[in-house]
């Protein structure tokens, strides 16, 4: 039986470790830097940066969801980012993947927000089909772009 519920800040060493398994998953654990003092900061905070909804298949953790808003100017609404999804993967195959999004999806629609977004590895075959399956889009025109580290600090003008 699947349970999906908000995490509390007694998941934070779960979230963490959900985290790394991730990122094992993606091919880049040492990447997994967050500390269960992050997790606590920004999503257990007074007005939290991000929100993770937790699985449960049959009293035991079997995965996540961490998301925080975004907005469309042009819509003049928020949207949900899902930054992660992550189900253990002895535990796939189970629906707690599609609950989780279908949780998610249930949240924007009974909030108003008009989109739901997030990214995928162009590599990871197996979530795009999902994915597409469950009615998302690829949208292989949009690049992403990113400033981190070094790159960032110079951006900001105190890498100089």
């Amino acid at each position: 039986m699947l349970t999906l519920r908000p995490a509390v800040p007694a998941d934070a060493p779960l979230i963490l470790q959900f985290i790394r398994e991730l990122a094992e998953y993606e091919r880049e654990p040492q990447a997994a830097v967050a500390t269960e003092a992050d997790i606590l900061r920004y999503a257990f905070s007074e007005h939290p940066l991000v929100h993770v909804t937790m699985a449960d298949w049959e009293g035991q953790p079997a995965g996540f969801a961490l998301w925080f808003l975004n907005f469309s100017t042009w819509e003049g609404k928020p949207g949900i980012y899902l930054e992660d999804l992550f189900v253990r993967p002895a535990l796939r195959g189970k629906g707690i993947g599609k609950a989780l999004l279908q949780d998610l999806a249930a949240t924007a629609v009974r909030e108003g927000w008009t989109r739901f977004v997030w990214q995928v590895l162009d590599w990871n075959t197996p979530a795009i089909e999902f994915y597409e399956a469950h009615g998302a889009r690829v949208l292989r025109e949009w690049l992403t772009c990113r400033v981190e580290g070094e790159a960032l600090r110079r951006l900001a003008g105190s890498g100089e």
